[in-house]
């Protein structure tokens, strides 16, 4: 089954990390929202009448589009695609936007999982990262959305935060566990180029954490979540029992997708293409019948790379049968040396032709994938 992901290029105001495509000036939100809906019409044919098992509303700040607007593209995608019954439908949202009213509306719509970016419960961490909202917002929105009758919330964090001990970060973590949300997403803050945080990295202003510093609180992570019943089943996610994201495991296991909106990528299984990240020239496009898209074939050595790099980092793990029976490329045999090298460090180990990272791997997922390419 196939997913489907509509990207809202705009936020209230410019976090100091985010180096995703977005907008503060709401002035063309009309036109990107119409311009989405024109073109789900235009792409009709790019999945193949595969059924559409998960949409996912990201950003940008989706919550802060209307409910009527959000009703306009899910009745969309509903006209002109086959969608599953139990289809999966999440909104990214931030809490400043979720008043027990918008809840309510955005339930109604069948949107039935809430990624909700929480980031961290401190004051202080929140106004370093320019978040809008403050710790006890973030808990009030996790209440009303029970309230409301939301029973799929996943809860971003962010760790490896400047700071000169581990304790704000164990009191998020005591937070998140009382939350007891059905999906945690938690990154260690990356400092991208063009962000504040990178501006400010360049002019001596901003220091980042120590490796070892992130690769504790990475540690911690793991100790109380494993202890609270949740499964790291990608290494940045972990989820209760039989609720992870189906939509973005659908990225790391390699499912068909399509991306709609400016800045969004789509994958049919032979080639990758996005559209152009900037909202006039998408609106103006898409309003003439063209698709603002960049294409990007990938060959046959291509495919399995990104097939390795993504589902390694997953509890299903790299299944070489899957590479010797789809590519026909024998991946345990091609790299037997790496391989032995890699399980006698304790890095990776074999199950029924498939490879998975240890705990020591994880803390190298990206370099030891690229030791397995093609």
């Amino acid at each position: 089954m196939a997913g489907i992901y509509i990207h809202i290029p705009f936020c209230r105001q410019a976090c100091h990390y985010c180096d995703f495509h977005f907008r503060t000036s709401m002035r063309l939100r009309t036109r990107i929202v119409d311009s989405i809906t024109q073109e789900i019409s235009m792409r009709t044919d790019y999945l193949e009448g595969e059924k559409i098992d998960t949409i996912y509303f990201g950003g940008g700040t989706p919550s802060i589009l209307e409910i009527s607007e959000l009703e306009q593209i899910l009745e969309k995608i509903q006209k002109t695609h086959l969608v599953s019954p139990n289809v999966e439908i999440t909104l990214e949202a931030n809490p400043d936007d979720l008043s027990e009213e918008k809840l309510r509306g955005i339930k109604s719509l069948g949107i039935n999982r809430l990624s909700v970016g929480i980031q961290s419960f401190d004051d202080g961490f929140l106004k370093k990262l320019n978040r809008l909202h403050n710790g006890k917002e973030a808990i009030e929105v996790v209440n009303r959305a029970r309230k409301v009758g939301f029973d799929n919330l996943s809860l971003d964090l962010i760790y490896a935060i400047p700071s000169n001990n581990h304790d704000i970060w164990m009191r998020d973590l005591e937070t998140m566990m009382r939350l007891k949300p059905e999906h945690i997403s938690a990154y260690a803050l990356t400092v991208e180029h063009d962000t504040a945080f990178g501006n400010w990295l360049r002019k001596g202003k901003f220091t980042e954490v120590e490796e070892d510093f992130a690769a504790e609180q990475f540690e911690m992570l793991l100790e109380t979540l494993n202890k609270n019943g949740y499964e790291q089943y990608e290494i940045s996610n972990f989820s209760l029992p039989d609720k992870h994201s189906r939509h973005n495991s659908g990225y790391w296991r390699h499912a068909k997708y399509l991306g709609l909106g400016p800045g969004a990528h789509s994958y049919n299984g032979k080639q990758r293409e996005y559209n152009v990240p900037n909202n006039p020239k998408y609106a103006k496009a898409i309003e003439s019948g063209e698709l603002p898209a960049i294409f990007e074939p990938l060959n046959l050595d291509d495919q399995i790379n990104e097939y390795i790099l993504t589902s390694l980092r997953t509890k299903w793990g790299t299944d070489a049968e899957r590479i010797s029976n789809l590519f026909e490329v024998d991946l345990l045999s091609k790299h037997r040396e790496k391989i032995e090298n890699l399980t006698n460090g304790n890095y990776i180990y074999i199950e029924k032709k498939s490879i998975f990272l240890t705990e020591k791997g994880k803390l190298l997922a990206d370099k030891i994938a690229t030791d397995l390419f093609v």
